[in-house]
């Protein structure tokens, strides 16, 4: 399939038009489901299109619209905990939808909880724990901050003039690419210096706290579980040091909010980065489940440590979109695209 092909396929199945009436179609045929849902960060609208990395973001009156148009579809929202209740026969399953949160920043604990406290529905926050423990530099967050909020930055040795949104954003794109990897936070350290940028005051601009999820952990419609403790690829990882990302990201939220952690989430979740050996080790560090970034939609009999979660880019802000992932066809899609 050539590239203008693609993209208009893509245009095709994101419309109103087509998606919504084959929605109601596949619900005939589909049956009982579970779709999970996934995401980072969230900005209320009016912030959303001017920042530097808005894909990484859901903006909040879209996710408030969303939330209600599931509801007056009929899904459930649940947690994962219920969600693997449902998928094992254990109760019923109609349709169902799980939202899950990774990484948790502080937007996590000020604008997310509270979309969903309006509808009365459950979220799931899947915790990186160098975020609060600020062991993690936030070196995407503070590259993006610094962006939105200055007109002049060294960047790599570089004055670089800013201007327009667009602008902005293909800097951040290709800083980012730039210093992704093992070099992201010493490059991080260089840029804040040249440009005295407080690098801890700008951790916490960003970062969740223990305080905030200690809050968080007294409430009944937050379900909190793990993300390791420092955002690493674990496939990449020898056994050991994979081990105690799991473990003691575990044991972390375990004692630091006095829960007993069930579940949790890869960092890097499609195929190429997490398969049976991490499931396995998932399993050894105490988890009842793992979920991943491969698409897909949640049947009986789902394999609790390969959880598949749809990713909500921030940018497909359609409700249309979001159909693709409820019927399974963005799971359909990627496979057929080897994108899994």
């Amino acid at each position: 399939m050539t590239l203008l092909a693609l993209a208009a396929a893509k245009a095709m199945m994101a419309s109103s038009a087509f998606v919504l009436p084959l929605a109601k179609a596949a619900d005939r045929v589909l049956g009982p489901r579970g779709c999970c849902l996934t995401f980072h960060r969230i900005a209320r609208s009016e912030q959303w299109a001017h920042l530097p990395n808005r894909d990484f973001y859901v903006d909040a009156d879209f996710l408030d619209r969303f939330l209600g148009y599931v509801l007056d579809q009929g899904w459930d929202v649940v947690t994962i905990s219920e969600a693997l209740r449902r998928a094992a026969g254990v109760e019923p399953a109609g349709r169902y939808v799980n939202f899950s949160i990774d990484d948790c920043y502080r937007d996590t604990f000020e604008l997310l909880v509270p979309v969903f406290r309006r509808h009365n529905v459950p979220v799931t926050l899947f915790v990186t724990t160098g975020i609060p423990d600020g062991t993690l530099p936030l070196w995407a967050a503070g590259l993006e901050d610094a962006l939105l909020h200055r007109d002049r930055l060294w960047i790599d040795g570089e004055h670089i003039a800013l201007s327009s949104a667009e602008q902005r954003r293909a800097v951040f794109a290709q800083v980012a690419a730039g210093w992704d990897g093992p070099q992201a936070a010493g490059c991080y350290a260089a840029f804040c210096a040249a440009n005295a940028i407080d690098i801890d005051a700008m951790h916490w601009t960003h970062a969740i706290s223990w305080d905030m999820l200690e809050a968080l952990a007294r409430d009944p419609l937050v379900e909190i579980g793990a993300h390791t403790v420092s955002h690493a690829r674990i496939s990449s990882l020898p056994p050991e040091a994979a081990l105690h990302e799991l473990a003691d990201a575990r044991l972390r939220l375990n004692q630091r909010l006095g829960l007993d952690v069930q579940h949790f989430a890869f960092p890097y979740g499609r195929a190429a980065d997490c398969g049976p050996r991490d499931f396995a080790l998932a399993r050894q560090a105490g988890f009842a489940s793992a979920a991943t970034t491969r698409k897909g939609l949640v049947h009986a009999g789902q394999d609790a440590f390969s959880i598949p979660r749809n990713t909500m880019n921030g940018a497909h802000r359609s409700l249309a979109a979001m159909e693709l992932h409820l019927t399974g066809l963005s799971g359909t899609a990627a496979r057929v695209m080897g994108r899994v």
